[in-house]
């Protein structure tokens, strides 16, 4: 089906649910959105005072929280209009897919693949721990050694310096370096790399595996990324770096990251000792404190000329993730856009949350902004941070900036590939698109100059 017919299935679609609901509900329809209205609503405060309050208020807002939905859903079944609802969501759901679909134009630009020659000598380190034992269940040690490659793997009794393995293997004359382990250890090895310049192998055998997933790299079986040492191809990504402390962030001693660093609420409830021992429960012990500023550092984000006062989260991200589709959440459509993502969360009452749930990204609690670099500063001499995954705490104001291209990536030539995500749905453009493409197509609308424009030219396409 062509974008032209997407885009009026579309607005089929959503004419068909508001018909269902005016046909089938008539003066009962603005009951249903009432109704629906007041259970989103209560819902959203339920879960404010479940994670800001404690004891009997804590239970009465999961009790609101858990029971709205369900009130809701029986003041429909009782009026007899259930069928009438789930109805109109399914068509509503079509419609916003089937729009979503139409606006995907297709030209998206891939990241741009290099040429690679094979590896002479490459290095890997791997993790026997990391993902519940993947290196062991897929063999990589084996498998990698069989390709001609050099593996260390680490011992999970003793801490091992794994940068100051990769610096010792390149002055051994390593010509790649790569990582079978989680985000942080590949952050780690990743700055070794590109501070030498020399490929960086990435091997999805982590539990999360978020760089592995925006890089287009099979994340079900690792052994495949071992491709990339007989038949690769080069990525070149940035690199975000972070450094603590007075000063310019471009001068001493800085720390990479592949996906993230956070600050804040998140950073704060890792860094706790009882976390990796009970992460709900100290998580919801920690939370009220932290969400009304009871506890925790007060931050101060300067990025791009703004600033931003007392937000309860701050996520720096090298290249922005997507706030606009719940699909596409924890998810970068790319990674060498040469721009830090920045998203920060202010929440001060349950109005506030309730606007955050019903609003999303255009929330006045959600900032996205992007950025070359970040400042956090705080009224403490220090602040938790997560970076990439690993508790540390780091001496204010804390620099974040981003390295454009700064890392060579080399992963097999043929891989999954990073899963397209629509664009944001905008019903002007389907009506548009919808419209205008079709009196383009029938030869009724020549363009502005009137010379027979075709239909990818006309607008909205």
């Amino acid at each position: 089906m062509n974008r032209r017919w997407t885009a009026r299935l579309a607005l089929l679609a959503g004419a068909a649910a508001l018909v269902v609901l005016l046909l089938f509900a008539g003066f009962g329809s603005v009951f249903l959105l009432l109704v629906g209205a007041a259970g989103l609503v209560l819902t959203a405060v339920g879960g404010w005072w479940v994670v800001t309050r404690t004891r009997w208020v804590r239970a009465l807002g999961a009790l609101l929280a858990l029971g709205a939905p369900l009130a809701v859903l029986a003041l429909y079944a009782l009026a007899g209009l259930l069928w009438v609802v789930l109805v109109s969501l399914g068509l509503w759901a079509l419609a916003v897919t089937a729009g979503r679909a139409a606006l995907a134009d297709g030209t998206s630009r891939p990241m741009a693949e290099h040429p690679a020659g094979r590896a002479r000598r490459p290095f890997l380190i791997m993790n026997p721990r990391s993902g519940g034992g993947k290196v062991e269940k897929f063999r990589l040690v084996e498998r990698a050694r069989a390709l001609g490659a050099e593996v260390v793997v680490l011992d999970p009794e003793h801490h091992q310096d794994v940068a100051e393995l990769a610096r010792r293997a390149v002055v051994d004359g390593a010509d790649l370096l790569g990582v079978a382990g989680g985000d942080g250890t590949q952050a780690l090895v990743a700055g070794v790399a590109a501070e030498h310049d020399v490929p960086f192998l990435v091997i999805s055998a982590g539990t999360r595996n978020h760089f592995a997933m925006d890089l287009g790299l099979d994340r079900q079986d690792p052994a495949a990324c071992l491709d990339a040492l007989t038949d690769g191809v080069e990525l070149r990504v940035d690199l975000g770096r972070i450094r603590a402390g007075a000063g310019s962030a471009r001068s001493g001693e800085e720390r990479v990251f592949v996906n993230n660093a956070s600050f804040g609420v998140y950073a704060a409830v890792v860094q706790s000792p009882a976390y990796r021992e009970d992460k709900a429960r100290t998580t919801l012990d920690m939370l009220p404190d932290l969400l009304t500023h009871h506890s925790g550092a007060r931050l101060t984000v300067r990025v791009g000329g703004r600033t931003l006062t007392d937000p309860q989260a701050v996520l720096v991200s090298n290249n922005p993730y997507r706030v606009d589709d719940p699909a596409g959440l924890g998810r970068r459509d790319r990674l060498d856009s040469g721009r830090l993502g920045v998203l920060a969360v202010e929440v001060a009452g349950a109005a506030e949350a309730t606007d955050l749930l019903l609003r999303g990204e255009n929330s006045r609690g959600l900032t996205s902004v992007t950025a070359r670099e970040v400042v956090i500063e705080a009224d403490a001499p220090a602040v938790p941070v997560g970076v990439d995954g690993e508790a540390l705490s780091l001496p204010t104001p804390v620099h974040c900036r981003l390295v454009p291209g700064a890392l060579r990536v080399r992963v097999p030539r043929d891989r999954p590939g990073v899963p397209p995500i629509a664009p944001r749905m905008d019903w002007r453009r389907v009506r548009r698109l919808a419209l205008t493409m079709g009196r383009v197509a029938a030869g009724r609308d020549d363009g502005p100059s009137g010379s027979g424009s075709s239909p990818t030219a006309s607008p909205g396409a």
